[in-house]
């Protein structure tokens, strides 16, 4: 929203998560001393990763809640809202919730908890990793407190983790890739995005999970029967965009590639130019899709994930 100029909304939506965030605050440092002490945690002592407009926590039993990555995520986002917005300076709210959520992950980012995708809790993911190493380097660049021992053991793990391969991987002990690898250079800068391994990672994501210019989540993936996502395709071109910048040698290969993604897009959008959260085309398991509709009804759309990685791809590509 800030990139599409509509700071109010931002403004208002990073007010509403600090809210959400310092009316926990006893929850977040009693968490904290648990973790400290060895003990481990339950339920009741998380942060949960959903929560309705009133600001109680969403309803349990539905859906998993021990997700870190979001955490860092916010607090990513409201240095990128800051740097925006050079004028406004953070209320003291923001920046009390701002410290409970880098202390919160200063302590818990070894735990095995929920990716992403809202699946297997019991490994350490590199996205979440990634979500929570750009956080933390976030919050010390808008508070100058440091937290460089957490985020260089961050990096050092998820650089050792893929050197064995030459890519970073969706599990420490497997070789496959996953789309949201991506993030580990777009947007949180664990490497850059012309790291020699980040650029042997796009290219196992191109020659495994991009089929006909829809990037899929990963191989063996079989939500919805596991097609392709148009909030991943617009933000590996994203990530083509911000190569472009380092690697002028590539440029016109990288404009193709982010026009491929653009196009792709915009010719999957749907009535009154919609855009669901994934298009029922090449399918890793064309027998589940009728398993999930079933289930839970049709396809997202819209989703405000694909409207908003649309918008951002516009952005990073506008001439000028």
């Amino acid at each position: 929203m800030d990139l599409a100029e509509q700071h109010e909304s931002a403004r208002r939506f990073h007010q509403w998560v600090a809210d959400r965030v310092n009316e926990r605050g006893d929850l977040v440092r009693a968490s904290i001393l648990k973790v400290r002490a060895g003990e481990k945690l339950t339920e009741a002592d998380i942060l949960h990763t959903r929560y309705r407009l009133d600001g109680t926590d969403g309803e349990p039993g539905n859906w998993p809640n021990f997700q870190l990555d979001g955490f860092g995520t916010w607090l990513w986002a409201l240095n990128e809202h800051q740097k925006l917005n050079p004028a406004t300076r953070l209320s003291q709210e923001l920046l009390s919730a701002a410290d409970l959520a880098a202390d919160y992950l200063s302590e818990l980012w070894k735990l095995p908890c929920y990716d992403c995708w809202e699946e297997f809790p019991d490994n350490v993911h590199p996205h979440t990793l990634a979500a929570i190493y750009g956080g933390i380097k976030a919050h010390s660049e808008m508070t100058g407190k440091n937290h460089q021992l957490v985020t260089d053991a961050i990096q050092d793990q998820l650089i050792d983790g893929a050197e064995q391969f030459g890519h970073f991987v969706k599990f420490p002990d497997s070789t496959a890739v996953d789309a949201s690898l991506l993030a580990l250079a777009v947007p949180y800068d664990v490497v850059a995005p012309d790291d020699p391994i980040m650029l042997k990672t796009a290219e196992c994501i191109e020659a495994t999970i991009l089929h006909t210019g829809g990037l899929h989540r990963y191989a063996k993936d079989s939500y919805y029967g596991g097609g392709a996502w148009i909030p991943l395709t617009a933000w590996l071109g994203w990530y083509y965009a911000e190569l472009l910048e380092t690697r002028p040698d590539m440029e016109a290969s990288l404009k193709q590639k982010t026009q491929a993604c653009q196009t792709w897009i915009e010719s999957r959008a749907m009535d009154r130019l919609f855009l669901p959260e994934q298009v029922a085309e090449n399918l890793n398991f064309p027998t589940y899709l009728s398993t999930w509709t079933d289930r839970w009804g049709d396809i997202a759309s819209p989703l405000l994930w694909s409207h908003a990685n649309y918008i951002i791809l516009q952005v990073k590509t506008r001439p000028g």
